[in-house]
């Protein structure tokens, strides 16, 4: 996976995928670019983890561990631009997360990481020069990098779809990759 980007945003849902696998770190560690979140994703994702957290928090735990050593980055808004072009994207997208996510990526040229068709589509649309990956891309890079056994990459696949709630939709490129990981 090439990364032509110096920073990739992730939207709320591969935060919520990597922490679902219980490999967040090991996963982001392996992405060639610094690893950004919005700070309206880190607001709404870490009241959402503490909602969802297992009875040890390890969710949440993985989240701020990677955010203290600096392998989770966070990025507000810094102009009055990126306000504005979040604004207008919150009434496109109807998500403030996603919105938020394309906002600074638009400005800044980073790439994005988002699983949302909707959001994939406005972006591809937005900003045709900028780079978008998936959960899937993002995992898929990581096992190879990491030469993940078969078994826990389909732990890790598993968990994403139980805890995390995320199938692949029928065109997504890497949905037979997915298939033949899950037998």
């Amino acid at each position: 996976m090439e990364i032509k980007h110096s920073h990739i945003v992730l939207d709320a849902c591969c935060v919520l995928n990597f922490c679902a696998s219980g490999h967040l770190i090991e996963i982001i560690q392996s992405i060639p670019a610094q690893v950004v979140v919005t700070e309206v994703v880190r607001a709404r994702e870490l009241l959402t983890l503490r909602r969802l957290a297992d009875a040890n928090n390890e969710d949440i735990n993985q989240f701020e561990a990677a955010m203290e050593k600096g392998l989770l980055a966070v990025a507000d808004f810094t102009s009055e631009s990126e306000e504005e072009t979040f604004v207008n994207y919150v009434f496109e997208l109807g998500d403030d997360g996603e919105s938020a996510t394309c906002a600074i990526a638009v400005h800044r040229e980073w790439a994005i990481a988002t699983d949302d068709k909707k959001a994939s589509s406005f972006f591809q649309r937005e900003a045709p020069n900028l780079q978008i990956l998936s959960t899937l891309a993002i995992v898929k890079h990581w096992s190879e990098a990491e030469n993940v056994s078969s078994a826990t990459l389909r732990s890790v696949l598993t968990a994403i779809r139980t805890r995390g709630r995320y199938i692949p939709h029928r065109n997504h490129p890497l949905l037979g990759w997915w298939e033949d990981m899950m037998r």
